[in-house]
């Protein structure tokens, strides 16, 4: 651990309050020291302007001392005391049950002979020197203690304590300790007061509580119930990445979680998702070798390209929040979700017909991008499935890299913020996904492909559709595609999707159903009648309009804007399948 992030640490920690790190104070802190800076730099020309900026600078280093000691003193008083009290109450508890339970103690002999070990209570009757098996003569085991601890001693003792080891200077103490909840008083309590005692250092600063994995029925796993899941088992059959995975999917910090085999082999089929992927990606890297895809620039990346790579820019950034929470389950259900579905069902699919076509001039650009996402999601799910993600990943860099282990976490680059192109493409799978959701409803075969027709009265909706012509041909199954700003020559019996500023109009009457069209609409009447009802009942009541932050309020109100304009394009349709 470097200075600066000693120094860090040390920083959050005093910060820490009852809410989490105190973001003001800091800011205040950060503040002052910026005033301390420029009254230097403005006292030799403005005396007066100077001192003012150091006075004001010396009140706020007061003001966020105040707020850090006010907010921390208190309730880390209240926490020691109450750790006090507890080893208090455990050491007088085992003080009051050995000398309960002093008879019942037991000495333990070993023979020289076939190493029979014997328990024999003390002072109950004669004391057996000779094994019960062979007859040999045993020897009292002089060294039996409490197991625990010996485990206590091992944050320093395997670093090679007592001698003064290079290992224990660099690795003791260390941060973050994980463990379960049933073992506090057993492990943890005597690694802080083994490490107190033999090194005058507490051997972490900070405890992981997990929970106990439970078998389906919610019940402790133990040999009486013959309801133990071997790990090893499971390695066996799923593999160790596909373990890890369900342990920590869909758990949070301290809660018990019941193991399901169905689990597990989701997690396989993931790890088989992953892999799929990685081989289609480099197999066109293969089948490109003469394309110069490493020296790509942003201006040759297309809307898709730069939505993918906010995506995964955005990701690292909430990954590693989480993860610096300990939120673990949520960081990888982001990272899963963002493989499983943005991409691979979506932007795979997407670049296809660039890849497969020679005379596409974007091919370099969409190696870059699917190269670029493929590896920094590896890294974000590395600590989760450490083995798959280490084979990929040297397969993919060659001699480029050792390990995924020591290459860098990703970090969010501003740079690779393409929020306007991020919108155009959500409204795009949007759109597709409303065509998908009409086609599964009337049972359309894939086979089967059909015109699209989008109608907007706004051109920069058209002019987004008109970018992204490509994606409906293998996305959205169609044979073409037409943008116009008015129905004109649409047939009375096309289906329609209803997106936000415009509609799209399917023209396939003999396979549409009419009645289950109105059925659907009806539906959709529905759901958005509720969302408007909603949004106005927030907008509605004052104490939102009043506390909420603006931004907020913002939203609720372009949401029942694009509502009110999806409901009126809905009644449309309805008055017009429903007409006399």
């Amino acid at each position: 651990m470097g200075v600066f992030q000693k120094i860090g640490n040390a920083l959050a920690r005093l910060m820490y309050g009852r809410n989490g790190v105190d973001q003001l104070s800091l800011a205040i802190v950060v503040g002052s020291l910026v005033l301390d800076l420029v009254s230097m730099f403005v006292a030799p020309h403005h005396l007066w302007l100077g001192n003012a900026l150091y006075l004001v600078s010396i009140a706020a280093w007061a003001f966020a001392l105040f707020r850090i000691f006010s907010r921390n003193l208190t309730k880390r008083r209240s926490e020691n005391q109450r750790w006090v009290n507890w080893m208090w109450r455990m050491k007088s508890s085992r003080q009051n049950a050995k000398a309960r339970h002093a008879d019942k103690a037991h000495k333990y002999f070993t023979c020289k002979n076939c190493k029979t070990i014997c328990r024999v209570p003390v002072g109950k009757g004669k004391i057996v020197i000779t094994c019960p098996k062979c007859g040999a003569p045993m020897k009292q085991d002089e060294d039996t203690l409490d197991t625990w601890f010996s485990s206590a001693l091992w944050p320093f003792s395997t670093l090679g304590w007592p001698d003064k080891t290079a290992d224990l200077e660099y690795f003791y103490p260390t941060n973050t300790l994980v463990t379960g909840y049933d073992i506090i008083p057993f492990w943890v309590a005597r690694m802080i007061f083994s490490g107190l005692e033999h090194t005058g250092q507490v051997p972490f600063d900070t405890v992981l509580i997990h929970g106990l994995v439970r078998d389906s029925q919610g019940r402790k796993m133990s040999k009486s119930l013959g309801n133990g899941i071997d790990p090893l088992e499971v390695i066996d059959k799923y593999g160790a990445d596909a373990l890890r995975l369900t342990l920590v999917t869909g758990n949070a910090p301290g809660n018990d979680m019941r193991f399901y085999w169905e689990r597990v082999e989701a997690s396989r089929n993931f790890a088989n998702k992953v892999w799929n992927a990685s081989r289609f990606i480099m197999m066109n890297f293969d089948q490109n070798e003469d394309v110069d895809y490493e020296n790509v620039t942003a201006d040759e990346l297309t809307q898709a390209d730069k939505w993918i790579l906010s995506k995964v820019n955005t990701l690292a950034k909430d990954v590693t929040v989480l993860m610096d929470s300990f939120d673990l389950g949520i960081a990888v259900q982001k990272i899963y979700d963002f493989i499983w579905e943005e991409f691979c069902d979506w932007y795979i699919e997407m670049v296809k017909p660039r890849l497969y076509n020679d005379a596409d001039e974007t091919k370099a650009a969409a190696l870059y991008t699917l190269k670029t996402v493929l590896i920094d999601a590896l890294k974000l799910l590395h600590p989760y499935m450490p083995f798959i993600t280490e084979e990929i990943y040297c397969t993919l860099m060659g001699d480029e890299e050792i390990s995924i282990m020591v290459s860098e976490w990703p970090k969010y680059k501003e740079s690779r913020n393409f929020a306007e192109d991020e919108a155009k493409v959500e409204r795009i799978k949007e759109a597709v996904k409303g065509i998908r959701n009409i086609r599964g409803e009337m049972n359309v075969p894939p086979s089967k492909k059909a015109s699209v027709i989008v109608v907007s009265e706004k051109e920069e909706v058209l002019k987004i559709f008109e970018e992204n012509k490509v994606f409906f041909a293998t996305l959205g199954l169609a044979s073409d595609v037409t943008l116009q700003s008015t129905k004109e020559n649409i047939g009375e019996d096309a289906v329609s999707v209803v997106i936000a500023d415009g509609t799209i109009y399917i023209p396939f009457a003999e396979l549409v159903d009419i009645d289950k069209e109105i059925e659907r609409l009806k539906k959709e009447e529905k759901k958005l009648t509720g969302e408007i009802k909603r949004c106005e009942g927030m907008l509605g009541n004052p104490n939102f309009v009043n506390k909420a932050p603006e931004k907020k309020i913002a939203e609720e109100r372009e949401k029942l804007e694009k509502y009110k304009g999806m409901m009126e394009q809905v009644k449309e349709r309805l008055a017009h399948f429903t007409k006399p």
